[in-house]
């Protein structure tokens, strides 16, 4: 297999000078200002001046996903009323391997700026659109399906690495007696409730602005059909529970998907840790503690005791109540 070549700041600023017409933006005619976007991409990724991002596929498997991905933000755009990002210029950097040349949007990321009131609505609109776009079409663009995780698979697996953030004093263990076996039974995914899923909702991904409304959402590769408690578990883990709890609220989920996803973000953050400390992660650990400490911030819906069935989209049953008895702790 040939080995892909490694972008350099020479390589991104030949590309980039050969798509723009602004001419040369560099000190003394050098071309365009371009620097790696190391937090977020390394050299995959590159700040083009103050107004372009640069995206390369480091691999073909990565250029097949951003292809796929420049057709489905197509697809999604008309649904949300967060902005989500425009190509300016697409094609290949290297044989068989693509690039796009994007918009940059005006803002920070979710690590930079704290989410207001308005902003929980501005991701529930999110949500909410993203319950809109057809699953069929999402699919014909090749959009995967993703089947739903097992919360008592997860559930074992968040036990065992709550003990060695514990022995590292990194975790209070005995917070996993709120994630009980009976309840990961009880909020088991149900059938017929698969939608879009963006999959990937970081605080990097999300766009925030000085005032904390939510600017737009980056990061389409990975989007998925499948169990929408996946993208209530990633605002979790981005903005705090609460937070993503009363967006999800807003967005029309009820109890059993909002309370899903809060079990996937709570044994997600207890997992990923204890892979970090065990050496099995490089993602930084001060990123990892702050996930932490957002997924296992309280909520006022805390506690099932009862889980009715629900209808099949997830949200109302037919009692006319979300089909869950809670307790408002």
């Amino acid at each position: 297999m040939t080995q892909a070549p490694t972008p350099t700041a020479d390589t991104v600023r030949r590309l980039v000078r050969s798509l723009l017409k602004e001419g040369a933006t560099g000190a003394a005619g050098a071309g365009p200002d371009v620097r790696p976007v190391t937090d977020s991409g390394g050299a995959a990724t590159w700040w083009v001046g103050t107004r372009h991002v640069l995206r390369l596929a480091p691999d073909r498997e990565a250029a097949v996903r951003q292809r796929r991905e420049l057709r489905l933000r197509d697809l999604v755009r008309p649904h949300l009323s967060v902005a989500v990002p425009s190509s300016v210029a697409h094609g290949e950097w290297a044989p068989g391997l693509t690039f796009t040349l994007d918009t940059r949007m005006p803002g920070g990321s979710a690590r930079e700026h704290d989410v207001s009131a308005v902003g929980e609505a501005d991701l529930a609109g999110l949500l909410s659109g993203l319950r809109e776009v057809p699953v069929r079409q999402a699919e014909t663009l090749g959009v995967p399906r993703s089947a739903a995780r097992s919360l008592e698979s997860l559930r074992r697996a968040a036990a065992r690495a709550a003990q060695r953030l514990a022995a590292a004093d990194e975790f209070d263990a005995g917070l996993m007696q709120q994630l009980a076996q009976p309840a990961a039974v009880q909020l088991a995914a149900q059938r017929g409730t698969a939608v879009l899923v963006h999959h990937g909702l970081t605080g990097d991904h999300l766009v925030v602005g000085a005032d904390g409304r939510v600017r737009g959402v980056l990061g389409w590769a990975d989007t998925v059909v499948g169990d929408p408690a996946e993208d209530i578990a990633g605002l979790a883990l981005a903005v705090g529970s609460p937070a993503a709890v009363r967006a999800a609220t807003l967005a029309g989920y009820g109890a059993r998907p909002c309370l899903r996803g809060l079990w996937l973000a709570r044994c997600d953050s207890v997992v990923r840790l204890g892979e970090h400390l065990a050496g099995r992660s490089d993602e930084p650990l001060p990123v990892l503690r702050t996930r932490l400490r957002h997924a296992w911030e309280a909520i006022l819906l805390e506690r099932v005791t009862e889980l009715r069935e629900e209808g099949t989209d997830g949200t109302d049953g037919t009692d006319g109540t979300d089909g869950t008895d809670t307790d408002m702790l």
